[in-house]
């Protein structure tokens, strides 16, 4: 596994958001007004173009995928799934999965951690979207309790890959992306989530 590829992932995201990206102000906006929709689409684009730029190939709503002989929008049901550019592997296995759950609901987010540590592979990103910040941690800590908690500790040391729950909400601050994201990264020694920066 590339040990380096979530805070690769994620430092290009952010820088993505910063830069005049087409989809950027959309994205901003639909956080703002909490169109949830809205930014759900956006954010769709968002991710599909950061792992595009990092050399990947990427299925989701909107982005047909033509790598493998079964060509679809979504595969294994992700919302995002990436892949390495190699058409020399008929089916390889995706590199990221990621799930945009943009419910109020925990039980909904949870739900989504859930699906992503199904599944085999290097990296996998849950994003939900909060109306505050201020709700971001005891969702985390949430998560934590009721989805890896239940994996018994030789199993979750078993556990391949990396696993990052990034919360969005209205924002904090005028800066965008900062203030509109945060992100955890999951310790699989201890079973719990700690801030996650670029």
């Amino acid at each position: 596994m590339d040990d380096g590829l979530p805070r690769r992932w994620y430092g290009h995201f952010l820088d993505l958001l910063q830069q005049d990206w087409e989809g950027a102000a959309e994205l901003r906006e639909a956080s703002v007004n909490s169109q949830l929709g809205r930014w759900t689409t956006a954010l769709t684009d968002a991710v599909v173009q950061s792992f595009a730029d990092l050399g990947m190939l990427c299925a989701a709503k909107g982005h047909r995928l033509d790598l493998f002989p079964e060509r679809n929008e979504e595969y294994l049901g992700m919302d995002v799934s990436a892949f390495a550019d190699d058409p020399s592997q008929r089916w390889q296995f995706p590199t990221a999965v990621c799930e945009l759950e943009n419910s109020n609901r925990d039980d909904r987010v949870a739900y989504s951690l859930w699906k992503v540590m199904c599944v085999r592979t290097d990296l996998r990103v849950v994003f939900c979207y909060r109306r505050s910040m201020d709700d971001a941690e005891p969702l985390v800590t949430k998560l934590a309790d009721e989805v890896v908690g239940v994996l018994p500790t030789e199993e979750r040391m078993d556990v391949r890959g990396e696993t990052i729950v990034a919360v969005g909400a209205r924002g904090e601050s005028a800066m965008f992306p900062y203030g509109f994201f945060k992100a955890w990264k999951l310790e699989m020694n201890t079973g719990r989530f700690g801030r996650f920066d670029r």
